[in-house]
This record gives C-alpha cells, sequence and structure tokens, in this order.
C-alpha cells in the first residue's frame, strides 16, 4: 500500500497555483481601457475627454457631465480610471462621458 499524501500535496500546489493564474488573468482584464473606435464604444458616443464631445452629435452633453460623477462609475472619485457598468470588465477615463452618463442616486 503507497501513501497518496504526496500525490495530494502535488494536487494542492497545482491547484493553488491554478487559481493564482486565474486570478492574475482577471486582474489584468478588469485594467484593460476602452478604446474610443471600438463599436461599443463608438455606439454610446464614449470620449476619454468630456470637453472633446461633439456638442452638435450630442446635445444632450453638458460640460459638468464625466464618467466619475456618472451613477455607473465602479471606482474612486480620485481615480483616473475605474470599471464602468455599461463597459463590462473595461476601464473609463474619469474624465470621460458617453451617452449612458446617468447623475447618481
Amino acid at each position: 500500500m503507497t501513501s497518496s499524501l504526496p500525490q495530494r500535496r502535488v494536487f494542492l500546489i497545482r491547484v493553488a497555483a491554478g487559481s493564482a493564474v486565474l486570478g492574475a488573468s482577471t486582474a489584468l482584464q478588469a485594467q484593460t481601457k476602452v478604446d474610443e473606435a471600438d463599436e461599443g464604444s463608438v455606439a454610446l458616443g464614449y470620449r476619454h475627454d468630456t470637453t472633446k464631445v461633439d456638442g452638435k452629435k450630442y446635445p444632450q452633453h453638458q460640460a459638468s457631465q464625466h464618467c466619475a460623477n456618472c451613477s455607473f462609475w465602479q471606482g474612486a472619485a480620485s481615480d483616473a480610471w475605474a470599471g464602468c457598468s455599461m463597459f463590462g470588465r473595461k476601464q473609463v477615463a474619469a474624465n470621460g462621458w458617453c451617452l449612458a452618463w446617468r447623475k447618481p442616486g
């Protein structure tokens, strides 16, 4: 009868290593920034800089509106980039804007 202890250790080490890789992969994906040229960004009129939004194309835009003061912003007020409910795991600029902008509350 052989001991299963070495096999158990190998299994546990592999599970721990796999979990670490998956965690790092998720963290890297979460750090991907939205590209203004992406299909979803274009559909929402997203711009990294709210001052560069075309007022004729988007008459509802106001200069005071930006991602960091939107209800979909998932970061702290001091973050330069953070997650947004509209863009999945990608990050938007704090000073950005899109058609989905909504006042918090």
